[in-house]
């Protein structure tokens, strides 16, 4: 691998690839190119490394080996066992395959991963008299498969668990939001760390602690032991902790309020919990507080949140955001605040005008990420409603 320019591609959440591509020319990526759900780039193996440690909306970093059309199966294994995988990986190290395939002729993606693994395989018990073993669970190399018709790409993940896994939620709610997706929703809603942030109806309180590594631009994996890129032969350890110790440096001092609120203990202690993990605890307060009785406490504000859907909890739906719009309106004056949901037709019943609409994904649930702004005074809201 030529480590001085790697092609690399940066899958994230659907939505997030703008947000991403800014993060990705932030670290300093080259040729960045905004695909669906997928930035692609250049940079050297210290760029792999740090944007594996740093992306927030990464979820997982891999770099394309190869690419060949193929017709039928036979040609498939014969390009794969023609490829020089010592390259890559020991005889005795374990390895994976994850397939992604969308293909009239090779339509069983399990068969084809079976004859991928059996090419790589027979290289070796050619080569070396030995095969290495296949390891689903923890690999110490993982490949992944790409075929789009007869277009065949197989590239290598730099990540090994996907990065949304960050390490410190120990507790989730019933309906937990993807570490990845609430980092995403924090920058599309502008908070940059400057004033102070609110999530009202905070859960386990992942949003809460996205906000707090963004405040205090803390790494995304500063808690992650292993990367996948680890386990690869031209592993550089020196430099890997060179990037660690620059990101560490740049570490800012956070002069605001990051405060959530939630009416069920339970959910309260879970995000004690996290918080805990995410060594948090002087940085974010959250206190048993029903949103619907507050008031704005913290001047400028930025508010997100992520209302209980009903799958979640039993709400009278219609009712429920009813009055978060009557709590935005009635106390939360000059406020622009952002929520997202899956119960598109609910939400029309904040009786506010959404200033902006962005459609996500929260696992497989298609959501509207809106943001609502709220001036002071009844006629601006008036005119604000009957746009």
């Amino acid at each position: 691998m030529d480590t001085e320019n790697i092609k690399i591609q940066i899958k994230t959440l659907f939505g997030l690839e703008e947000v991403l591509a800014e993060e990705i020319r932030k670290l300093g990526g080259k040729d960045v190119e905004v695909k669906n759900r997928a930035v692609n780039c250049e940079g050297d193996l210290g760029f792999l490394y740090k944007i594996n440690y740093s992306a927030r909306t990464a979820l997982k970093i891999i770099v394309p080996l190869l690419t060949f059309k193929a017709w039928d199966e036979n040609r498939f294994y014969d390009k794969l066992y023609a490829f020089p995988w010592d390259e890559y990986m020991n005889v005795d190290q374990t390895f994976a395959i994850d397939a992604t395939i969308y293909s009239e002729r090779f339509n069983h993606s399990q068969f084809i991963s079976l004859k991928m693994k059996d090419a790589i395989a027979d290289y070796f018990n050619f080569k070396y008299r030995k095969r290495p073993s296949v390891d689903t669970q923890n690999p110490d190399i993982k490949f992944h498969l790409h075929i789009d018709r007869e277009l065949v790409t197989i590239s290598l993940d730099s990540s090994g668990d996907a990065l949304f896994k960050r390490g410190y939620r120990k507790e989730q709610g019933e309906a937990p939001i993807n570490e990845v997706l609430a980092s995403g929703m924090l920058q599309l809603a502008g908070w940059d760390g400057k004033g102070n942030f609110l999530d009202p109806m905070c859960g386990s309180g992942t949003l809460l602690i996205e906000a707090a590594m963004i405040a205090l631009d803390l790494p995304a994996q500063i808690f992650r032991k292993k990367f996948g890129f680890q386990n690869w032969k031209n592993y550089d350890e020196e430099l890997f902790k060179n990037i660690k110790e620059v990101r560490i440096n740049r570490v800012k001092e956070f002069a605001g309020k990051i405060i959530g609120y939630d009416i069920d203990p339970n959910m309260l202690h879970a995000s004690r919990i996290n918080i805990e993990a995410a060594e948090m605890e002087e940085i974010i307060e959250v206190k048993e507080q029903d949103f619907f009785d507050s008031k704005k406490e913290l001047f400028p504000l930025t508010l997100v949140f992520n209302p209980p859907y009903d799958e979640r909890i039993e709400i009278t739906d219609d009712e429920f955001y009813k009055k978060i719009g009557d709590t935005f309106k009635k106390s939360y004056p000059n406020t622009l605040a952002w929520l997202i949901s899956s119960d598109l037709d609910s939400m029309k019943k904040i009786g506010l005008r959404p200033s902006r609409k962005i459609k996500l994904f929260n696992g497989k649930l298609e959501c509207r990420f809106m943001q609502y702004e709220m001036y002071e005074g009844t006629k601006k809201i008036h005119k604000l409603e009957n746009k």
